[in-house]
């Protein structure tokens, strides 16, 4: 069983930056892999960054590609999603979430496929 919380969102203006991290229980954290999801009011939860069991391969939604960057620290069991030039659009509650599928499986897109989440982190990006 893994245990996840989230931390560090907050109110930013557009353009702004912040750095979500996910601490994680569990000595077998490095056997999954990692993904950042996030959900707006009245939206369906959306893929936004995963990274592999050891860092080497990390994905990325469109709408945040060169601009975000999903990384982890295994022995400090840690996720983060280094966020910048946020815009209004990012404006959600983001959420962290381990999968126990291999990465070469590509199954990281879809909430379903992840089976532990934090209770997750509000950011607002002002305009």
């Amino acid at each position: 069983q893994v245990q996840l919380v989230e931390s560090g969102g907050g109110l930013v203006q557009a353009g702004g930056s912040l750095r979500l991290s996910c601490a994680a229980s569990g000595r077998t954290f490095s056997s999954y892999v990692m993904g950042w999801f996030r959900q707006a009011p009245g939206k369906e939860r959306e893929f936004v960054a995963a990274i592999s069991r050891k860092g080497a391969g990390t994905n990325y939604a469109d709408s945040v590609k060169d601009r975000f960057t999903i990384s982890r620290d295994n022995v400090k069991t840690m996720v983060y999603l280094q966020m910048n030039s946020l815009q209004p659009e990012d404006t959600a509650v983001y959420y962290c979430g381990s999968n126990s599928w291999a990465w070469s499986s590509g199954r990281y897109y879809s909430g379903n496929d992840y089976g532990y989440w934090g209770q997750g982190t509000q950011v607002t990006v002002s305009s």
